[in-house]
């Protein structure tokens, strides 16, 4: 089985967890906070990125959870969370770091101008495949700027 599964510590993993996580779409109620843990989390499905350059026209996704852990904020832009049935797509996954220490704040910017801003203690993100690949003929493509 080729399932993904990552750990982000570090400003600089999170650039990787985010490069496969870029394009993964997901519906409101696929975000979660759970206070009392300090975990956010987000139930995806991911374009595979890292399959994408082998030959052939099919592309595959695959259902994935990403956490977030230590969090001790949530905020979000552009989400209406009574809206269940609104589709997201995830373009990068930030980090700015607060002063010299290891707190900060980790950004999800999604499409639509809409975006989640994390609190941390630190960077502590897993990203976990979750379930099959599925084949799609569609793959996501972004303007030149």
């Amino acid at each position: 089985m080729d399932s993904l599964k990552l750990l982000a510590l570090d400003a600089e993993d999170l650039s990787v967890v985010s490069a496969h996580l870029q394009d993964a779409v997901f519906k409101t109620d696929g975000l979660a906070y759970d206070a009392r843990h300090q975990v956010f989390s987000l139930a995806v499905n991911r374009f595979v990125w890292e399959k994408a350059g082998a030959r052939g026209k099919n592309f595959e996704r695959r259902r994935a959870v990403v956490a977030f852990k230590r969090v001790s904020a949530v905020r979000s832009l552009g989400i209406d969370r009574k809206d269940k049935e609104s589709v997201f797509s995830l373009l990068a996954v930030n980090f700015a770091q607060k002063d010299e220490g290891p707190e900060g704040t980790v950004e999800l910017v999604l499409s639509g101008n809409a975006s989640v801003a994390l609190d941390v203690e630190c960077v502590e993100v897993q990203l976990a495949d979750t379930g099959g690949a599925w084949e799609t003929s569609l793959k996501p493509r972004h303007p030149a700027v």
